[in-house]
């Protein structure tokens, strides 16, 4: 019995021994990974940072990532190893546990270039976890951490016109152009220009199309190309249709342009309405030209009666005469 009692007493102390200053593992429940960015812009950088909820001493951690989307660029809390699909940074405390870390962060900077939609992922699992002093030693996070972003281009919404030059007359094609386009157009694989048409009472109206085809196509009745709609998107996307349109009657109309997403339940991606005033023939007079100041003219009136010459000048001075001949004969007889 005595003989017993010592080797379970030897035993004992062993175990004590052996597992001295350590535990057996635990589940790090209080960790948290983020990144500051959730969309990401070519060219731009973005952070992923594991929050550990308590000092670490020691740990191992694999950062996976797409390196057609990003490039790896700077670690804080550890020594990286880039092996360009996946970062794995490792840490130790070197001091016997007076310097543990709480967190550490990586930086990923999105490729330049890139003009689509991207959704992506970084994943992070770890091994090796300990308490500052090793006391404690942490489950292995097998299970991946997945943090979702987008990386694309920041799009620019897309412009309608729908364009023509001078009048419009009742039954009378006009020629016209319908465009679309974007600085950067967000992409949409199955798109489609369709038309709607306001009219005065009785009247109707056509946007006439030919395509590659030669086949003719009423845009308002019926859109525009592949019933499934076109690829559209990129940098500098630009667009434009000649069509013809036709107006049955005088009076005021309104087309409204749209893009659509077939994809999306065919929701509208941009439209815009345009008016536009209907004439009748009659009513096509050329428009005078602008008013310029009138010249003042000054007549020269020319005399009713022409004047007299020769002998009216005789009888004036014969006149003088004789009054000059009366006044001195008068004054001779007063005095």
């Amino acid at each position: 019995m005595k003989k017993l009692i010592s080797i379970l007493t030897i035993i004992l102390l062993v175990t004590l021994v052996t597992f001295s200053g350590r535990s057996f593992a635990a589940s790090l429940d209080s960790i948290n990974v983020e990144t500051n960015k959730t969309t990401v812009r070519p060219g731009e950088n973005v952070t992923l940072t594991i929050e550990f909820g308590t000092d670490l001493g020691a740990y191992t951690f694999d950062i996976a990532y797409d390196n057609n989307i990003f490039d790896y660029v700077s670690v804080d809390g550890g020594t990286p190893n880039d092996t360009k699909d996946k970062v794995r940074v490792v840490y130790h405390d070197s001091s016997g546990g007076t310097n543990p870390r709480t967190n550490m962060s990586i930086v990923f900077k999105a490729k330049e270039g890139i003009t689509t939609s991207n959704p992506t992922e970084l994943t992070v699992t770890g091994e090796g976890l300990s308490n500052a002093d090793t006391s404690v030693t942490y489950d292995d996070i097998t299970s991946p951490i997945v943090k979702n972003m987008t990386v694309e281009p920041e799009y620019i919404d897309y412009t309608l016109k729908l364009e023509h030059t001078g009048n419009i007359i009742k039954n009378e094609e006009k020629e016209m152009t319908i465009s679309y386009s974007s600085p950067m157009g967000r992409y949409y694989e199955h798109a489609r220009l369709i038309a709607e048409a306001k009219t005065p009472s009785g009247a109707t109206v056509q946007l006439l199309g030919t395509d590659s085809g030669q086949l003719e196509h009423d845009i308002i009745q019926s859109g525009w190309g592949d019933p499934q709609g076109y690829k559209i998107g990129g940098k500098d996307v630009s667009q434009v249709l000649k069509v013809r349109g036709l107006f049955s009657h005088e009076g005021e109309y309104s087309i409204t342009l749209k893009l659509i997403d077939r994809d999306n339940s065919d929701s509208t991606i941009v439209e815009k309405t345009f008016s536009f005033n209907v004439l009748n023939e009659e009513s096509t007079i050329p428009q005078p030209p602008a008013e310029t100041p009138e010249e003042v003219v000054t007549e020269e009136k020319t005399p009713t009666e022409l004047p007299k010459t020769g002998n009216n000048y005789y009888a004036i001075i014969i006149a003088i005469i004789l009054v000059l001949t009366s006044l001195y004969i008068y004054n001779r007889k007063r005095k």
